[in-house]
């Protein structure tokens, strides 16, 4: 639990649907395939708003997904969905279009893009331009390729673009620190026919403002700055979004990491073994429980204080404090309403504040979650009279577990004593 690890990608992101309507016509998929080290991210917007976009830029997304999962190549997989996608006919437009991310442990990366805003590269607080590759498909099938060094190719894809359908490839090996940032043009659109912008918020203004972001806290995590980035635009939209608006965050950077316990270890010999991982944890420390709680107050002498001033409801034990230790909460009703909240996209929105609100804010900020778990039955969780809810402990952890992984993209290790 201890070991540090040399790199980690966190992945984020944030959306507003266009205002009134009741989906988003964006769509982000993104997976961790643990066992080819890497991860991929999809941002879709399908033409327009609303169902119809929400269904175009969801299978847009899918299939990009689906290739990469079967390690189709990153290239082919784009062609097959832009020969996929059928063009507005009036509009000479594609019905979706799509940024492709896929990167591994150890920073590799390969981005493709079609008819989006160009991503945006930032090292060490400045912005970057990545070297792209331009691949551009006439109406026979036939491709063209132009490097972004290549004036006189390029030249000739800009001034034919009317018999092209172009996307852009680019090769690039994340250092700790760097994040890509990706949106669809929701956020560049927004705020167009105001005074103050009336062509829209536009790409260059949104560049100074992530870097602005970015020099004012430098750690600022990709869940805060999509989340922030979203924001500014929705308020050059007066807080009335005129187009759905997304924007996704990967940054490469240390992790941060979080330890959980819970239960009391199963043979009371193995109580200072739990009191001693707490002690000398690297990271942030929760303890669930109060079984748990008073054994490692016990085993460090040190004392556990419920703050009556600060309970902010009557529905759930309160919080306690312990010197050394992030949070103190109660045990499997803390868990469960956890769980419960995991499941939902945006759990920081729940609206009752309670210690498994505090707990999930620790969670979100962090990227290595360590689960450790007691294994001593509590025999009043067994009571078939409790509510469902009440699972035994373990039941609970797994499904945390599963969720942090599988929707948080979070690395989790489980210990048990």
């Amino acid at each position: 639990m201890e070991k540090k690890e040399k790199l980690f990608i966190e992945i984020a992101h944030h959306h507003e649907n266009k205002h009134n309507k009741p989906v988003c016509g964006d769509t982000f998929l993104s997976r961790k395939l643990t066992d080819d080290n890497r991860y991929v991210a999809v941002l879709s917007d399908g033409l327009g708003s609303g169902i119809k976009a929400n269904v175009l830029s969801t299978m847009t997304a899918s299939m990009a997904l689906n290739f990469r999962l079967r390690r189709e190549p990153i290239l082919r997989s784009a062609l097959n969905i832009m020969n996929a996608l059928p063009v507005d006919s009036a509009r000479n437009i594609s019905y979706a279009t799509f940024t492709i991310v896929d990167t591994d442990f150890e920073g590799t990366t390969e981005v493709v893009e079609f008819d989006s805003p160009e991503y945006l590269l930032f090292r060490e607080g400045q912005q970057v331009e990545p070297m792209k590759e331009a691949i551009g498909i006439d109406r026979d099938g036939q491709q063209f390729t132009a490097y972004s060094g290549d004036v006189e190719a390029m030249r000739r894809l800009g001034a034919e673009a009317d018999k092209f359908r172009i996307m852009y490839r680019s090769h690039l090996r994340l250092c700790k620190g760097d994040r890509i940032i990706f949106y669809s043009d929701g956020v560049v659109q927004s705020g167009m026919g105001a005074k103050e912008h009336p062509f829209g918020w536009g790409e260059k203004a949104v560049r100074e403002y992530v870097q602005d972001l970015i020099r004012q806290k430098p750690d600022i995590s990709a869940r805060d700055l999509s989340r922030k980035i979203v924001t500014a635009a929705l308020q050059k939209d007066g807080m009335k979004s005129k187009d759905d608006i997304t924007c996704a965050v990967i940054y490469a950077r240390d992790p941060r990491q979080l330890l959980i316990c819970s239960g009391p270890p199963y043979d009371g010999k193995n109580d200072k073994t739990l009191a001693s991982a707490v002690e000398k944890y690297a990271g942030k420390k929760v303890v669930c429980g109060g079984t748990t709680s008073k054994i490692v107050a016990r085993e460090l002498n040190r004392e556990i204080t419920i703050d009556i001033k600060n309970i902010r409801t009557r529905e759930y034990p309160p919080a306690a404090t312990m010197q050394g230790v992030d949070l103190v909460t109660e045990g499997i009703l803390t868990l469960g309403m956890v769980a419960e909240m995991l499941e939902k996209d945006n759990p920081l929105d729940w609206h009752k504040y309670s210690p498994a609100w505090d707990l999930i804010r620790l969670i979100m900020e962090s990227d290595i979650i360590d689960l450790l778990i007691g294994t001593r039955i509590n025999e009043a969780h067994q009571d078939p009279s409790l509510p469902v809810e009440l699972e035994i402990r373990r039941n609970v952890v797994k499904r945390i577990a599963a969720l942090l992984e599988e929707k948080w993209l979070k690395k989790v290790n489980i210990s048990y004593l």
